[in-house]
């Protein structure tokens, strides 16, 4: 299976009061993520797949499988689109 990380460069975050504060330094552009974002954003830094990231969800917050595969789906995209992420 296909497994994603956060870029490692030109990428700087810290987590704050347990959500996610970012900023990608190519385009000096300000990433933000919720409780939510921070879970699957932690599972990206360290790497992970796609399954993952949905299993982490139903886990965390009682949601049905397919509502976490939309979720999870749906900030990968977010994160893919702004150039965060690589596929390993």
């Amino acid at each position: 299976m296909t497994e994603l990380r956060l870029r490692d460069t030109d990428l700087h975050w810290r987590e704050i009061d347990g959500e996610i504060v970012a900023l990608e330094a190519r385009g000096s552009t300000y990433v933000a993520a919720n409780g939510a974002g921070t879970l699957l954003w932690r599972l990206l830094a360290a790497g992970t797949t796609p399954d993952a990231l949905a299993d982490e969800l139903v886990h965390a917050y009682g949601i049905e499988r397919e509502r976490a595969t939309a979720d999870a789906g749906a900030f990968v995209a977010q994160l893919r689109e702004q150039g965060l992420l690589v596929t390993i």
